[in-house]
This record gives structure tokens, C-alpha cells and sequence, in this order.
């Protein structure tokens, strides 16, 4: 397999690396303000949300842990979710009577964050937030509530700062847009 320059097949920067540190610096403020002494934790879902995770709790003043879910929604290879939401890794930690706040890449149809949902709320967690870096709400087809939103966007096909692109460029300090014209995806 052959691997290509992300500059090949980008359309353009959607959020900057400046913008995405000033923005994730102000959700930590907003998060830790909201949580002023209390302890919260942080449930990332993999593997997209891990860049966000590490720089949004470096931006938090409150007590916080940390632990990781995986779920799917996408065949393998696939563009499309098939609507059906498995979880692939649960959580280590027990949720019961605890501040909980996912931590999410991106959302838009919601059907993934509204089972994830479902699923935590039977763990009896004290509070169950959310927080997304990306809101895609032109996609929506659950009604959710995302308590803390980074960027709201159109509905483009995203890719970089944890956002994976056939599973790479994960590692890219921005969030770009796909040219779908111009790239190729991989076998």
C-alpha cells in the first residue's frame, strides 16, 4: 500500500492548529468552571478522540481521570455508518454516582453518541455530559444534547487532528477537508 501526502488531496485547512489550542483552551476553562470542586471523568471514545483528550485535560484546573470506550458503527473500510452501534471496548473504570463527560472527535447523525448514552445512563453515573470537538448538525438525525461543542461545521468530509482518513493522518495538527476528487482510498 502506498502511502500519499495529505497535501495531494486536501481542499482546504477547515480548523487551524492556532484555532483548534484557543479553542480547546476555552472549553477547559468552561468545563473547569462548571465543575469547580468536583472530580470528573473523562471517557474518551477511540480512537478518534484521543488528540483531543490529551490537550483538552491539559486545559483543565479540576480534578480529572481518565478511561476509553470504543464503539462502532461503520463496517470495515466503510464511509457509511450501517446505523448499528457495537461497543469494542468498555470502560475499566465503574461510572456509578460519578461526573461523567465523553469525550467525542466528532458528531452527526447521533446515533452513536444516543447509544452511547443509553448505555451510560444505565451505569447511574451523578452527571453524564458531552463534549464534542466537531458538531456536524446539518447530519442530525437523533435529537442529543451536546453540553460543550468546539467547532460547529458544515457537512464536509473531515480528516487530521484524530480524524482518521482511511486510518491515517490521525496525527495532522489541523482539521482538514477531503478533496473527494483527487483522492484515491486505499485497499
Amino acid at each position: 500500500m502506498e502511502y500519499h501526502s495529505y497535501q495531494d488531496f486536501l481542499a482546504e485547512v477547515l480548523v487551524s492548529e492556532e484555532q483548534l489550542a484557543a479553542r480547546i483552551k476555552e472549553l477547559g476553562e468552561e468545563i473547569s468552571a462548571d465543575y469547580t470542586g468536583q472530580d470528573i471523568l473523562l471517557v474518551c471514545v477511540l480512537r478518534g478522540g484521543v488528540m483531543f483528550l490529551t490537550d483538552l485535560m491539559r486545559s483543565l484546573t479540576v480534578p480529572h481521570m481518565i478511561d476509553f470506550m470504543a464503539l462502532s458503527s461503520y463496517g470495515v473500510g466503510a464511509r457509511e455508518s450501517t446505523g448499528t452501534v457495537r461497543i469494542t471496548m468498555d470502560l475499566n473504570m465503574d461510572i456509578y454516582d460519578q461526573n461523567v463527560l465523553i469525550v467525542e472527535d466528532i458528531v452527526d447523525s447521533g446515533h452513536t453518541m444516543a447509544s452511547l448514552l443509553e448505555v451510560l445512563e444505565t451505569r447511574k453515573p451523578k452527571t453524564l455530559q458531552v463534549c464534542t470537538l466537531l458538531d456536524k448538525a446539518s447530519r442530525r438525525e437523533v435529537d442529543i444534547r451536546l453540553d460543550y461543542v468546539g467547532f460547529n461545521i458544515e457537512d464536509k468530509f473531515v480528516f487530521g487532528y484524530g480524524l482518521d482518513l482511511d486510518e491515517y493522518y490521525r496525527d495532522l495538527p489541523f482539521v482538514g477537508v477531503v478533496d473527494l476528487d483527487a483522492y484515491t482510498p486505499k485497499d
